[in-house]
This record gives structure tokens, sequence and C-alpha cells, in this order.
């Protein structure tokens, strides 16, 4: 008798022991997680937001928000949300995103959103329209995770706003890593013309991947926004400057931030010109050339049927300023990768 209540009492204090520990085990469980939300896809650390990679944001897929390091987000939340405070410009800046605004004579840099003012003249309006184009999210190829990392492959046709006509397509792999003092997107786009005629990339200004930073990290800000590239150029001085990587620092909430752009030497026209403004655009431009300096020649792209071309990029975001964060050597260890 004695044996038989042992027994039932060490089967209830077992069960009792899982009830109580599977949940803390599953609250502890670290490392990359990734869920299908209304808008795309979620990415998690540990349980907490990174960002959601959302399909379709007016005319094109985004990241948004983006949460670095330390919990604060590291992109503009306009125009996908009003906040007090932000600089409310330039609508189809949206977070983290590819345009260009001028691909076989379709607009994939400015948005529907861009053109409210000419809405009282209709024929200008209407001709804006017609010439727009919509990166149209056509299928997730890869969502995985694992402790280490998280995957996100994407298929897009570029197509007409109005005539649904597919100019051209392209494949996406964002990859998401995270340290105690870092998150990182690298980001992979490969342009495929599998149509019959060929796909002309103008030599334009607004053209190629970028982010729309923080209002407080903006030079304009004067709160203590800082650019410097790898050559040791700085603030305006290193727009339309060719660079191996570009550093963009300053305030976030209360602490000193930044994002790292860096650009593979395996990538188009390695070394890109960067599009990098003092109100916090930050655009590798691998298109620009005399949209940039009137002294050069014109830059534009043809890619013929069935060819492809290739951007290849990391966005880190770090703590504390290039320095501190060592960003000339994470960019040697980045360009060392297959």
């Amino acid at each position: 008798m004695s044996n038989s209540i042992s027994c039932r009492q060490f089967f209830v204090a077992t069960v009792a022991c899982v009830l109580v520990v599977a949940p803390l085990l599953a609250a502890e469980k670290k490392g990359f997680s990734t869920e299908k939300s209304a808008a795309g896809v979620v990415v998690k650390y540990d349980g907490k937001p990174f960002t959601e990679y959302v399909t379709l944001s007016e005319n094109k897929p985004i990241l948004w928000p983006v949460v670095g390091p330390t919990g604060k987000e590291m992109t503009r939340r306009y125009p996908m949300d009003k906040v007090d405070g932000e600089q409310h410009d330039h609508p189809h800046h949206r977070s983290f995103y590819f345009g260009h605004q001028n691909i076989n004579g379709f607009e994939f840099w400015h948005d529907s959103s861009s053109f409210e003012g000419l809405k009282s003249k209709p024929d200008a309006f209407k001709a804006k329209l017609a010439h727009l184009g919509v990166t149209k999210h056509r299928e997730f190829k890869e969502v995985s995770a694992t402790a280490d990392k998280a995957v996100i492959t994407v298929a897009n046709d570029y197509i007409g706003f109005e005539s649904g006509k597919k100019i051209m397509e392209d494949t996406r792999r964002f990859t998401f890593r995270a340290d105690a003092s870092s998150r990182s997107v690298d980001v992979e786009i490969d342009f495929h013309n599998s149509t019959s005629e060929p796909v002309v990339f103008a030599d334009m200004k607004d053209a190629g991947f970028s982010l729309r930073l923080p209002t407080s990290m903006a030079l304009t800000s004067k709160l203590g926004g800082k650019i410097i590239n790898s050559e040791g150029i700085t603030d305006k001085d290193t727009w339309a400057k060719r660079a191996k990587w570009v550093d963009y620092n300053g305030p976030v909430q209360g602490e000193h931030l930044g994002v790292a752009f860096m650009e593979h030497p395996t990538s188009f026209r390695h070394p890109t010109p960067w599009h990098v403004r003092d109100y916090g655009l930050f655009t590798a431009n691998a298109f620009g050339s005399k949209s940039l300096d009137k002294n050069l020649p014109d830059a534009a792209h043809t890619l013929k049927p069935g060819e492809k071309l290739k951007l290849r990029y990391r966005i880190l975001f770090h703590k504390g300023d290039e320095k501190s964060a060592s960003i000339a050597a994470a960019y040697e260890r980045f360009a060392k990768e297959k």
C-alpha cells in the first residue's frame, strides 16, 4: 500500500513539474522565429519583434518596422504611421525598400501618394499614374528560422500600374541575424529579364536600395547625427561619392545608435555611389552617374532577354558610432564571404 501511494505521489509530482517547467522552457526559447501575418511575415528574435516583411505598401514591398539591438525602431514610421516629431515628407520613402524612377519608362520610386498635390490637375495626375509601376509580390519561395538566423526569399513582378504589363521580375533573399550589440539584414536582389524585350534601367538620381532613417538621426535635426564613409568622407560630402560602406549614426530615443550600409564586392558596379541625404534618406544607387554628376557619362544599363543583374548588401544596425561598432572590420568580414 505504501509503495502504491509513493508511486502515485511520484507521478503527480512529475506531472506538476512538467506543467510548471514546460511553459518556462518555451518562454526561454532563444533565437529566431517567423510567423505569417496579414501583411506578410513577421520576424522575431528571442520572441521579440525584429521586423515585418510587408508584401505591398502602396506600390512596393518593404520591411517595417525595423527594430535595432536595443529595442528602438531604426527606420522612420511615416507614412505607414504618423508620429509627433517625425518629418512627414517624401511619402514614398517607406522604411526599407528598393525603388527606381525609370525602368522602361515606368516609375518604381515614387507612388500614387507622391502625386496627391496633382489631384486638382486631373490630366497631370492621370499622366503620372499612366507611367506608375508596381513591384508586385508573387510568392514566398522560402520562410525559415533557426537559432542563428531567419531567411525570407520572395519573387516579385514589375508591372505597369494601369496596364498590368509585366516588365521584368526579381528574386530577393533577406537573411536576418543578431547578437548582443547589433542586428543585421543581408539583402540579395537578382533582377531577371524573363520577357522578350530589353529592360532599360535609366541613369537616375532616385534609384537603388534604400532606408529612411529616424528623424532624430538626420543631420538636419541638429541633434548630433553624423555620416561617414569608408573613404573617410563625412556628412553632406558623402552624397554621390563611391564607397564600400557608409555609416549614419546619431541619437534615437536617448541612445546613440547607427546604421552601417555595406556593399559586397560582387554587387553590380561596386563600389556604388551613395544617394545619402542630410535629412535621413540612405540609398545605395548603382544606377546613378550623369544624374549625380553632369561631368560623368550616362550609365543607363540594358538587360537583354534572359540576362540577370545582382545587388548585394548588408545593413548593420548597431550601438554607438562607426568606430565603437568597428564597422571597417565588419565590412572586411562581409567582403570575404562568398
